[in-house]
């Protein structure tokens, strides 16, 4: 399971090593208000599992007047075809020199592999590749609870003695939270002391069965939402978005696609009862999605009513054209909406498919 940035720092932080103050925010949170609590010099990082974030726009700096407009910017916006839906406002420290630490496993031996370098900051792969020689590398055994004051000498190579205490800190996270990959880069020196400026923390999906942890699975951002909204959700690889009520209905749509030489882009199932709300974060979700063409929204309405799940997809207002098929209550007043605002309502499942992969293709 990868943790996101925020959390792997909670973790960091709870184990004594040092991350910038800062505090987790969502849309709609008062951001000037929460970053009073922090400074004045301020950095605005999307939380989404994606690398190179900076280079994609995910990172930004800001102050105490500008926080509240940059983070909702953010929040608006995609990061390599990933919605954000959280930032973390940090405090910007005052960085004297850049390092990368991991520790990882080393496949030959099955043991415990520390990487560190003086030329944190970037692509560890970009380093491999330049600069070899840059890297110094230690195969811990498996057994021992500490790294050796030696192997800790040997990995600096005169980098500041302060990092020492760092490294072993690391390792003990990296043991007891049976992770495939703890990382900090960069690991920064600074006036103030050394700190963890980004951190990244990889867990072996096994281990969580043993350590009690029950969520096992490598959830993106897209099927973080989902889970937030209590969705059925599974991506898959065409171009046509999915929703539907009951597993049954919503697999039987997706079969649908797929005989008639369409390519389903997901699996969501709304549940039964679906509001406008839930409706509206549902079309949001898939029209975020990258390759998404178009959208068929096919929903019996029982206790669905069908004029509410009108209003959500009118509510979402995304970019790709939306093909409904609605039967049941209310399901006069649905399209009456639906036409009234442009969108396609159909009588049949085998109607909506067809026009949905006709328009993918």
């Amino acid at each position: 399971m990868k943790l996101l940035e925020f959390e792997a720092k909670e973790i960091l932080k709870s184990a004594g090593i040092p991350v910038p103050k800062g505090i987790v925010m969502k849309a709609g949170d008062d951001m000037k208000a929460a970053a009073a609590q922090i400074g004045d010099r301020l950095v605005v990082k999307a939380q989404v599992d994606v690398g190179g974030r900076g280079k994609a726009g995910g990172i930004l700096m800001a102050d105490s007047g500008s926080v509240q407009a940059t983070a909702d910017g953010l929040l608006q916006s995609s990061i390599k075809g990933i919605p954000v839906y959280t930032v973390l406002i940090e405090e910007q420290i005052s960085i004297e020199h850049e390092y990368y630490l991991s520790i990882t496993i080393d496949r030959a031996s099955g043991s415990p592999l520390i990487l560190f370098t003086a030329s944190g900051g970037v692509d560890i792969e970009e380093v491999a590749t330049s600069t070899p020689d840059a890297i110094r590398k230690a195969v811990i055994h498996p057994l021992l609870t500490d790294v050796p004051g030696y192997t800790i000498r040997y990995l600096l190579n005169g980098a500041p003695k302060e990092i020492g205490p760092i490294i072993n800190r690391l390792y003990n996270v990296f043991r007891s939270r049976d992770a495939l990959l703890a990382e900090i880069n960069p690991l920064v020196t600074t006036p103030d002391g050394v700190y963890a400026a980004d951190a990244k923390l990889i867990v072996d999906d096994n281990a969580l069965i043993r350590q009690g942890i029950h969520e096992n699975r490598d959830l993106n951002e897209r099927e973080r939402c989902a889970e937030e909204f209590g969705f059925s959700f599974v991506e898959l690889h065409g171009s046509i978005g999915v929703i539907g009520n009951g597993a049954g209905l919503t697999m039987a749509t997706v079969d649908l696609i797929t005989v008639l030489g369409g390519r389903p882009a997901n699996f969501l199932d709304v549940g039964g009862g679906a509001d406008r709300v839930r409706v509206a974060h549902a079309v949001r979700l898939l029209g975020s999605m990258p390759g998404v063409t178009v959208i068929i929204v096919n929903l019996l309405g029982g206790i669905t009513r069908c004029d509410e799940v009108a209003a959500g997809i009118i509510d979402a207002g995304v970019a790709q054209q939306v093909i409904v098929r609605l039967a049941g209550t209310n399901e006069e007043e649905g399209r009456r909406m639906l036409n009234a605002h442009g969108y396609r309502m159909l009588d049949t499942m085998e109607e909506a498919v067809a026009a949905a992969v006709e328009e993918s293709s």
